[in-house]
């Protein structure tokens, strides 16, 4: 009887947990699919009194959900039909990621947060299975959708209070937010925020980009200053960066822009000195004397933010002003609303480029579109994996209408799959998963895609490479990239190397980043060498079937060293095989471009998905492989 009890206690417990999870992620009145600022018709925007984050750090322990429990829920047997079950081939091969967690930042974490998601999924698509939607049902799908853009003219509020904007699917590169307003008040402070979702047991949600204009200067300064900085439960704030910067020196590039424009801060005579051309400004009053500074009390300004590989950069009234590095976990896909206070008055705000998938039923090719059935008995030439985050609707789409439209690859000589992790907003995933049904080309992944865990991407495409599939050859590569199909299989053709293979362009003599403001930062605790053994460049590298099946085997031994950089990872493991005698053969493949697009490429990297239909019209038309846009 006493361990009845303390069964029925221990489930109720575990009970209570997950309801309390749905109503901190999904509270009463704001739920994510009944709210209507989801479409574009909406009102998305709202003013609600709030206080700035406050560092609190719960001790609770009924609060936290133990790592077995979440990781029993991620394994535990589903009621998923064998098409649905397609999706997740490599899924119960990954089972132990947490046990080889450690050299992965919030690796642990990544599954833990994984766990609520799935949960919340599965019961979602339980519901939709059994027919547990109301007659609201066609609207309630509507709402669902991620939206391209949403907008919001003549914006105003009062002192004291805060401008929100839900972003219901996130961000991805390319997207923007414009705001529009003028300074007022007595001082003419305020800030602009892009915020997540704050995790169970935690009161506040994460801040991805604090971008604060102090228009009379502050504590370290009398005059204006722009402060960039991030904010989470666990870290609190971090290192602030400031424009202008008291050690300009010390001016990184993000996406080859400085992180603050030099002309901020200087007068005029200073910046004609400076060789920087003569512009008006709005906030000069035509002297010399006077210091530059973008925003001006009573002047209104229009300022993007927009979303680029490396960071956010933000322009106020055409010119380039700042930049700013996206920080560890902190990501653009994990953006889920915008805040907007302080002394301001709000005109207008449009968020466009938004992440959004299509709608399948007014897909005209749509049976072109869906991947080829793989055969049991017939072993492929080539199996390619693609990196991708689960909002990247537009660039799998590109992907599948371009260079997956081989004949290769539509014969299933050759299969393509996408390794895409679970997003911590239940919208995505929904998205993602009937996204995943459509195309039956889909992989989900055990963990939240954070970027220092795609590692673990390279494993699985290793693990279906060689246990879903038996292939040839192996490929990783990303939805950014366009992969000349026919060109590699016929140079992995021309080569005649079966064994011990890693082509592409390979790097032999690279070193560790030791400046801790480098997103590709190693520590000596991580990487205590001076060198990396050769590795090839992540756009497009392929390896020959014994060595991702020795990455597999080594996975399931516990032996797999794991690294956060992938693509140096893959160059660790294949060293170290050649240490215990692989001859490894190492080909150079000049034409994968790492960076951009030259004619004549096998591999374009940082194609969006106009670029990706451009190139794919121009080997149509003529055979060859000519760049658009301004690459050659």
């Amino acid at each position: 009887m006493k361990k009845s009890y303390g069964g029925i206690v221990a489930a109720s417990l575990f009970m209570l947990l997950v309801l309390r999870y749905a109503i901190l992620n999904y509270p009463p009145g704001d739920s994510f699919l009944t709210n209507a600022l989801y479409t574009n018709t909406s009102n998305p925007l709202e003013w609600l009194n709030t206080v700035p984050p406050a560092v609190q750090n719960p001790e609770n322990a009924s609060q936290v959900i133990s790592a077995e429990i979440i990781v029993f829920s991620l394994f535990a047997q589903r009621n998923v039909s064998n098409e649905e079950q397609q999706t997740m081939q490599t899924w119960n091969l990954l089972k132990h990621l947490i046990n080889q967690a450690q050299g992965l930042p919030h690796a642990v974490d990544a599954i833990k947060e994984a766990g609520g998601a799935w949960n919340s999924l599965m019961a979602s698509v339980e519901e939709q299975r059994l027919g547990y939607t109301n007659e609201s049902s066609p609207g309630k799908a509507k709402e669902k959708q991620c939206p391209y853009f949403l907008n919001k003219m003549n914006g105003t509020g009062v002192d004291n209070n805060v401008h929100k904007l839900r972003v219901p699917c996130g961000l991805t590169q390319g997207s923007s937010i414009t705001v529009i307003g003028v300074p007022n008040g007595l001082v003419g402070n305020f800030r602009i925020e892009l915020t997540g979702e704050p995790l169970p047991g935690e009161p506040d949600p994460p801040v991805i980009l604090h971008y604060n204009v102090r228009l009379n200067g502050d504590k370290l300064t009398e005059d204006p200053v722009i402060v960039q900085n991030t904010w989470t439960v666990a870290h609190d704030w971090g290192e602030e960066e400031r424009c202008p910067s008291p050690t300009p020196e010390k001016n990184n590039k993000v996406d080859e822009l400085d992180q603050c424009n030099k002309i901020v801060g200087k007068t005029e005579e200073q910046r004609i000195r400076s060789n920087v051309s003569r512009q008006s400004s709005t906030a000069q009053d035509g002297s010399k004397s006077r210091r530059y500074f973008p925003f001006k009390q009573g002047y209104p300004f229009v300022a993007t933010l927009r979303v680029g590989s490396e960071g956010i950069q933000m322009t106020v009234d055409g010119k380039h002003l700042t930049s700013f590095a996206f920080r560890e976990t902190l990501e653009p896909w994990l953006v889920s609303e915008l805040r907007i206070s302080g002394d301001l008055k709000l005109i207008s705000v449009l968020a466009s480029g938004l992440p959004s998938s299509e709608d399948s039923e007014h897909i005209i090719n749509l049976e072109e579109l869906k991947s080829a059935p793989l055969s049991p008995h017939r072993r492929l030439d080539l199996f390619i994996g693609v990196f991708s985050t689960a909002n990247n609707f537009k660039r799998r789409m590109a992907v599948r209408r371009t260079w997956m439209q081989y004949a290769a690859v539509r014969s299933g000589a050759v299969s393509v799959r996408f390794f895409v992790g679970l997003h911590k907003n239940q919208i995505v995933n929904e998205e993602l998963w009937n996204e995943a049904q459509t195309y039956g080309d889909i992989q989900l992944m055990p963990f939240v895609d954070y970027y220092g865990l795609i590692t673990w991407k390279t494993l699985a495409i290793c693990i279906f490479g060689t246990e879903v599939v038996s292939a040839k050859f192996v490929m990783k590569t990303d939805d950014d990239a366009f992969v000349r199909v026919d060109e590699v299989l016929a140079s992995l053709n021309r080569i005649k190397v079966t064994r011990g293979l890693l082509y592409g362009l390979i790097n032999s003599d690279s070193r560790p980043h030791r400046n801790p403001d480098s997103k590709w930062y190693i520590s000596p605790e991580e990487w205590p060498e001076q060198t990396y053994p050769p590795w090839a460049h992540g756009p497009g590298y392929v390896v020959s079937n014994d060595i991702a099946k020795a990455v597999s085997a080594r996975y399931k031994k516990g032996s797999l060293k794991m690294f956060k950089l992938e693509d140096v990872a893959m160059g660790i493991w294949i060293a170290d095989m050649k240490k215990e005698g692989l001859n490894v053969q190492y080909v150079k493949e000049e034409k994968v471009y790492n960076e951009g697009c030259k004619d004549g490429y096998v591999v374009a990297h940082y194609q969006g998905p106009r670029e990706m239909l451009c190139l794919w019209q121009k080997i149509q038309e003529g055979q060859v492989a000519k760049c658009c846009g301004g690459d050659r």
